[in-house]
């Protein structure tokens, strides 16, 4: 028996960091008259235009993109927040007949909308000052080791030197008393009422490397440093997302005179690298679509590169084979 037919699609572009997601979703969106909806943790900041790679003016201009600096870097985003805001910009493409395309790397975002979410109660603010306090007063792995006898579930998933997420699991127990591993295992928020067709890209490891080193140059060269400055002196906590946004500590320690920008250079590229591993594999292992509606795509994706030329058919196609028509004009 066939499966019935939903009338709503929407496509998933996914992958490491400089994989070429956003100029596959440009192309895609070129193609099927998409609305690009970023689903990256970082590039919703609109301090860090230069160092998270968002669109630039001609790409933004060239097709609708949507959720792409819309957060002051003072205030600290979520995946309940990001959920609710994709899925309002999902309806209003798909209410003037364009296709959703979510572009970005972030994958709890992504699982928001493919799995569903649990709802963590706000912990409330005593709890947020205090595990802030305690990260800064004795530092991210001795928090962990804190959380480690209370909440083992949660802080095994961590890394002891994750000052953002350990921060958060010790609020979410000391506010709520449960973990975030609970909660997660509680029943929560329905999927996105749609199709998800989706295409991962998987680049090999040392392409990518070089392409993270050429492409943090470009971004010194349009004035990456000058743009940590600016967010310096506003002088937010260090615990902040956007403060801890991939170049912003190696850069500001080259303003406070700890680094040469060569050196910074090369912590950022290496800290990248190791980030886009952990990605890479985060994605191997969780599935964004059900079974024959998911692709993966082994190159890095660029414009007029002949081999993503080849590649960029073989994932239209792909594409081409699963989007219900009735999608575009329901």
């Amino acid at each position: 028996m066939n499966a019935p037919k939903t009338t709503k699609t929407a496509i998933i572009v996914a992958g490491p960091t400089c994989s070429g997601k956003s100029a596959l979703a440009l192309d895609l969106a070129r193609r099927f008259d998409g609305t690009v909806i970023n689903a990256d943790s970082m590039q919703v900041y609109r301090d860090l235009r230069i160092l998270t790679a968002r669109p630039d003016d001609a790409d933004e201009a060239a097709v609708p993109h949507r959720l792409y600096g819309v957060l002051d870097a003072a205030v600290p985003g979520s995946v309940a927040w990001w959920r609710s805001e994709a899925l309002r910009e999902m309806d209003e493409a798909w209410a003037v007949g364009r296709m959703p395309i979510l572009c970005g790397g972030t994958g709890m975002y992504l699982r928001a909308l493919t799995d569903g979410l649990v709802e963590v109660p706000d912990p409330g603010d005593a709890a947020r000052t205090e595990a802030r306090g305690l990260a800064e007063e004795i530092g991210p792995e001795a928090l962990h080791g804190r959380l480690m006898q209370v909440d083992p579930e949660t802080a095994s998933g961590l890394r002891p030197n994750d000052t953002q997420r350990i921060s958060r699991a010790w609020e979410v127990w000391t506010g709520t008393g449960h973990g975030l591993a609970w909660w997660r295992s509680q029943p929560g928020l329905p999927p996105a009422p749609c199709r998800f067709v989706s295409v991962q890209l998987d680049p090999e490891r040392e392409g990518l490397r070089r392409a993270i080193d050429v492409r943090f140059g470009q971004m010194l060269e349009a004035g990456a440093l000058e743009e940590v400055s600016r967010l310096l002196e506003r002088g937010l906590d260090p615990v902040l997302p956007a403060m801890r946004a991939h170049g912003v500590p190696e850069l500001a320690s080259v303003l406070r005179g700890e680094e040469t920008l060569e050196e910074a250079r090369k912590s950022a590229v290496l800290a990248i690298g190791r980030y886009t591993r952990r990605q890479a594999t985060w994605f191997r292992h969780h599935a964004l679509g059900k079974e024959g509606d998911a692709m993966i795509s082994l190159r890095r994706y660029t414009h007029f590169a002949q081999d993503s030329e080849s590649d960029y058919e073989k994932i239209e196609n792909f594409i081409s084979e699963r989007v219900d028509a009735a999608a575009l004009s329901s």
